[in-house]
């Protein structure tokens, strides 16, 4: 697994676009989000069809046609410095395969955020694009909105980068021991469900692969897991970050399952990480080179997130 291109930090007066891909977004949520983009010093503006609600399926945010076309108009638009994502839910599966890569990819590189549901993305600018991500809060997300550590964490990694090296999580050692490689991964139900599909990397070998998800019995928790390892996917992955798992019952099956699934893999795995479904949740970047100490819980990358 190679180090992917990092786009540039952000300055103030940046121009961001905030999109929903996903699930239909709260207005007072999204309004209160770019109020604090805008306190950021940042320029941000609201794809057209980031408030729609799909007529039929009202878990979408509008039709997939609408939806692919703000992320791509967005991202195309030479005056947007970074893409942030509204919120997650369920969505992007359904219109990635409208989104044109060969322009995304002459539009050259930017900021992506996003998180859940945008673990799809997050996988597809990795293998379309090989571009590094940011694994963080969304613009319109109840955490973004209101916990300022979840804020200040995004906001130093976006304007400052260098001072969110190592990015210490307080979390505890599962398995012992240090490794080094690329960071990946995001929402374990949707790294189960890509396989096979056209953006998925063949594998996570040579990766840092971070998990996490919501509202899962942890049956459904295995049953992801288990089909990963069967696909040969997690084979030479050389270290996993275990974040938070929100709405999920059964912590301490939970920690069981992750033992007994990860554990033969012999490789150092870290839980409790901070990042994903959770209060005050951390960013992590993905595409790049960093050590894991699982001893010392902590993530160490080689360089900044964003250049």
């Amino acid at each position: 697994m190679k180090e992917l291109t990092r786009p540039e930090r952000l300055a103030p007066g940046a121009r961001v676009a905030v999109v929903a891909p996903s699930g239909p977004v709260p207005e007072e949520r999204l309004q209160a989000g770019l109020d604090v983009l805008r306190g950021w010093d940042l320029d941000p503006v609201a794809g057209p069809h980031a408030l729609d609600r799909h007529a039929e399926f009202r878990y979408l945010a509008g039709t997939d046609a609408d939806r692919a076309a703000d992320l791509q108009n967005a991202w195309c638009d030479p005056t947007v410095d970074a893409v942030l994502c509204a919120r997650g839910g369920y969505g992007v599966q359904r219109m990635i395969d409208l989104l044109d890569w060969d322009a995304m990819r002459a539009a050259g590189p930017k900021v992506f955020v996003g998180f859940s549901d945008l673990t799809v993305l997050h996988e597809a600018f990795a293998t379309r694009l090989g571009l590094a991500t940011l694994h963080g809060p969304m613009a319109a997300g109840v955490d973004f909105v209101k916990n300022a550590h979840a804020q200040e964490h995004l906001r130093a990694t976006l304007f400052a980068p260098e001072t969110v090296r190592t990015i210490a999580s307080g979390g505890t050692a599962l398995v012992p021991g240090r490794a080094r490689g690329v960071t990946l991964g995001g929402c374990l139900c949707l790294l189960a469900a890509e396989l096979g599909t056209p953006h998925a990397r063949p594998s996570a070998a040579g990766g840092l692969l971070c998990l996490e998800d919501v509202g899962e019995e942890t049956y459904r928790l295995d049953r992801y897991l288990t089909q990963l390892l069967r696909a040969g996917w997690l084979r030479e992955v050389r270290g996993v970050l275990l974040g938070s798992w929100e709405g999920c019952a059964d912590q301490a099956g939970i920690r069981t399952l992750m033992a007994d699934r990860l554990g033969g893999l012999g490789i150092p795995v870290v839980e409790e990480f901070g990042f994903g479904h959770c209060a005050g949740a951390l960013t992590i970047p993905f595409g790049v080179a960093a050590e894991l100490d699982a001893d010392a819980g902590t993530l160490t990358l080689d360089e900044p997130a964003l250049r």
